[in-house]
């Protein structure tokens, strides 16, 4: 059985897209540049909101100055918006309840900015004790840089042996790898099945009571 749980936030947790969207295209208009449909989203997000910035801006406007001044406008407006449309994925809170009254610790480990990540889980899982809750930070690589796993290890002095992580893209299955700890891919996401399976996901799960018995079994499902 495993003891800990890291999650990935956007696209595993919560359904964030339209919310990304919508700040980014304000941003976008913002400064006189075309904005995007939301179905493009899924593929620009992932990486942190800078990386976000870079992907939705023309190509020949990503110097560093466009990009930190279309980024403070995303911010600006995001951090007021966060909530609006953003919604956990169903059955996600049941999953979490479950898992914390078998003992099982939860960890985030996001791409998100620290203090968004943390408004959001404060949001919406109030309720729910997370042993960590870890975003992108400043000075920090961003995933799939392992070092934020790391950090999540570090706090919850949990082995990699006893650790499940769960995401929805083939950065977390990268981050997963890098940091030698099993991985469980999320086909209700931003990111296509394909995409978990060409980054080597250890299983594939497809609604979140799966990943209760994943936890308890410590196999793959079939």
């Amino acid at each position: 059985m495993k003891k800990l749980v890291i999650f990935d936030l956007d696209g595993t947790l919560l359904n964030t897209i339209e919310d990304l969207g919508n700040a980014a295209n304000h941003a976008l208009e913002q400064n006189g540049y075309a904005t995007h449909s939301m179905a493009s989203y899924p593929f620009f997000v992932g990486n942190g909101v800078r990386r976000l910035i870079e992907r939705v801006l023309p190509e020949d406007k990503r110097d560093i100055e466009t990009v930190d001044r279309v980024l403070k406008d995303f911010k600006e407006y995001y951090n007021d918006h966060l909530t609006d449309c953003t919604k956990p994925y169903p059955g996600i809170e049941d999953m979490l309840v479950e898992l914390r009254a078998k003992g099982v610790r939860l960890a985030v480990a996001s791409n998100k900015y620290q203090a968004a990540a943390e408004r959001i889980i404060n949001h919406y899982f109030g309720n729910i004790d997370f042993a960590a809750v870890e975003g992108q930070k400043e000075g920090v690589k961003t995933k799939p840089d392992p070092s934020i796993v790391f950090s999540v290890l570090a706090k919850t002095k949990v082995t990699k042996a006893d650790v499940l992580y769960v995401g929805d893209s083939g950065v977390d299955m990268e981050t997963a790898r890098r940091a030698c700890v099993d991985s469980a891919g999320v086909t209700w996401g931003f990111r296509p099945e394909k995409e978990l399976i060409d980054y080597h996901a250890g299983t594939i799960v497809n609604n979140p009571s799966q990943i209760v018995d994943l936890v308890d079994t410590g196999l793959p499902l079939d």
